[in-house]
């Protein structure tokens, strides 16, 4: 059974990963409108949405989020992470982290070091922030994160949703 699983959840992320590129042009000229000019309950619609979409959502039957991209560590992730891992934060760097493009620090590999086989995190009660945030559609002053939105809906397929549904709203 558990095989089974594993397997029409690859077959899913096969799917969406077809979809969600397909759909890529289309969304970026979409969010590239809503930059130039966001409508007045965006954050609403947004919240709107996700909470829909997450009505029929579970996380662990994907994790393609743990599975492709790093959070950004903050430094009381770093302390707290190194913490539970009993090492000091210069060897929490050492042995899990990098410093990415913009000089933040992500984690060295894909997916997470901490991602378990069955999709659930090992240090999921001391996760970072970013993971806590994950991925980041509920939140105020969603004009100011549309292109990180947009990036999100080639990772995430509860992103792609809501913003079909946040589309369908906004014609």
């Amino acid at each position: 059974m558990p095989e089974q699983k594993a397997h029409r959840t690859m077959l899913n992320l096969l799917h969406f990963k077809k979809l969600s590129q397909s759909r890529a042009p289309e969304n970026k000229k979409f969010i590239t409108r809503l930059k130039r000019k966001p409508p007045r309950d965006l954050d609403g619609m947004f919240l709107d949405a996700h909470e829909k979409v997450f009505e029929n959502t579970d996380c662990l039957e994907c994790a393609n989020c743990c599975k492709t991209t790093s959070p950004i560590i903050t430094s009381q992730d770093l302390e707290r992470l190194a913490r539970l891992q009993r090492l000091r934060p210069a060897d929490f760097i050492d042995t899990y982290l990098r410093m990415d493009e913009e000089g933040d620090y992500v984690f060295k590999s894909a997916p997470c070091p901490f991602l378990l086989e069955n999709n659930h995190c090992s240090v999921y009660e001391h996760r970072p922030k970013a993971c806590r945030e994950y991925p980041h559609t509920n939140r105020r002053k969603m004009s100011q994160i549309l292109g990180l939105t947009y990036r999100n809906t080639l990772v995430c397929p509860a992103v792609l949703e809501i913003l079909e549904q946040i589309k369908k709203r906004i014609k």
